[in-house]
């Protein structure tokens, strides 16, 4: 299964492009949604901010549109505002309760924006706080915009053209006094497509009721997401978006506390109504579980100089390239993980490559591989096998 992302390119006066409009879509034809607002903006977060949003962006800004409900939720606040444009939608009622959101994500620090505004004094309360307002040039006529560019001088506001398909266009939006421009004059929206990583439901039910208590336990929200490779690796994404890391993740548990309780539940939150709907297939999501559990027990019931959660982790992690169709360098590129892991899921260097490529090659029958694993672990092949086991066992349990 694929998810699909159209982007428009945004350009300033020099036609240098400085970021891009994304736009969900659920299919690869470059048509609107047949999906609500909120859950067009949740899985357009969850599939390309939390997975792979540098090829969306180029690394310039992405410019996202951000429902009422969203807005008030603070949902922006999952991600970094140094790559983010919050769109606010031209539906959105200036209320006194999304006045203080607003007032939030500006002191946070995140660029805001009026997307298709029509000037109405109900929102001039807002107006401080906005860095970009966007005008669609074919309902806006030109001598209304550049009266109320004017009218805006004594703010900090920058002005964006929508729409303008033709150069008279554009050289008339100049003059007004637009800054940023965007429409088909410069580029068409383009189609992306990526292999799409989705959580399992029961996992996600799960998550649910643990974040709705009035206290996280932490240890089991580690439980559920380790379960599931989607949730394990949208997290460690979701970790390095919105956190300073001082010190590679080494666990989930760690990633957890990061995190605190109120974005462990946004996180949450974003993910569950991104994917309520959506199905995949088990088989290489249950081998890798199978994998970390089978690295952990290794790690666990023999001298081993490694951490479990290391291990698990790798485990976990070893199938993400068949599982996206994407390059596992680039994959985990963004993730804050050691050099040690990394060079262990790309190389399988060091003891943690080594228990990787002990367990590839016993899914294979290789046997003599996994000889010479086992004796550079110093494990015994009967040792190595009862964890084999032992893990699969372990594995059934919890799909029941």
């Amino acid at each position: 299964m694929y998810t699909y992302v159209a982007r428009q390119p945004i350009l300033d006066l020099s036609k240098n492009t400085i970021g891009y409009e994304l736009l969900f879509r659920d299919g690869p034809k470059n048509t609107f949604p047949l999906v609500e607002a909120e859950e067009a903006t949740s899985r357009l977060l969850s599939d390309h901010f939390l997975s792979s949003y540098c090829n969306a962006t180029n690394d310039k800004l992405g410019f996202v549109n951000f429902p009422q409900q969203s807005l008030l939720n603070l949902v922006p606040t999952l991600f970094n505002p140094d790559n983010l444009v919050v769109e606010i939608l031209e539906d959105c009622i200036p209320s006194p309760e999304l006045l203080v959101a607003i007032k939030r994500l500006a002191k946070l620090g995140y660029k805001l924006a009026l997307d298709d505004f029509e000037p109405n004094p109900d929102w001039t309360t807002f107006l401080p706080y906005i860095d970009i307002i966007k005008f669609d040039m074919r309902t806006m006529p030109i001598l209304k915009a550049k009266l109320f560019i004017r009218h805006c001088e004594k703010y900090n506001i920058k002005f964006l053209a929508e729409k303008v398909e033709t150069y008279e266009e554009f050289e008339q939006a100049k003059e007004a006094g637009f800054t940023y421009f965007q429409g088909y004059f410069f580029s068409k929206p383009e189609m992306l497509q990526q292999r799409a990583i989705q959580p399992n439901q029961l996992a996600i039910i799960q998550l649910y009721q643990e974040i709705s208590a009035p206290s996280v336990n932490f240890n089991t929200v580690e439980k559920y997401i380790t379960q599931d490779v989607s949730l394990s690796y949208k997290l460690l994404r979701f970790v390095n978006s919105s956190s300073v890391i001082d010190k590679p993740i080494t666990s989930f548990k760690q990633a957890l506390v990061y995190l605190g309780e109120t974005k462990l539940r946004q996180f949450v939150s974003l993910v569950a109504v991104a994917h309520a709907t959506q199905h995949k297939p088990q088989s290489l999501y249950t081998l890798s579980i199978h994998r970390a559990r089978l690295c952990e027990l290794i790690v666990t019931k023999t001298d081993i100089e490694l951490e479990p959660s290391q291990a698990f982790l790798v485990g976990l992690f070893s199938l993400l390239e068949p599982l996206l169709d994407q390059p596992l360098e680039t994959l985990i590129q963004h993730l804050p993980i050691s050099i040690e892991i990394k060079q262990a899921l790309t190389e399988r260097k060091g003891l943690l490559g080594k228990l990787i490529l002990a367990i590839e090659s016993y899914e294979k029958a290789d046997w003599s591989v996994v000889a010479e694993c086992c004796r550079a672990l110093n494990i015994t092949e009967k040792e190595f096998t009862a964890c084999y086991k032992e893990s699969a066992k372990w594995v059934d349990e919890i799909a029941k």
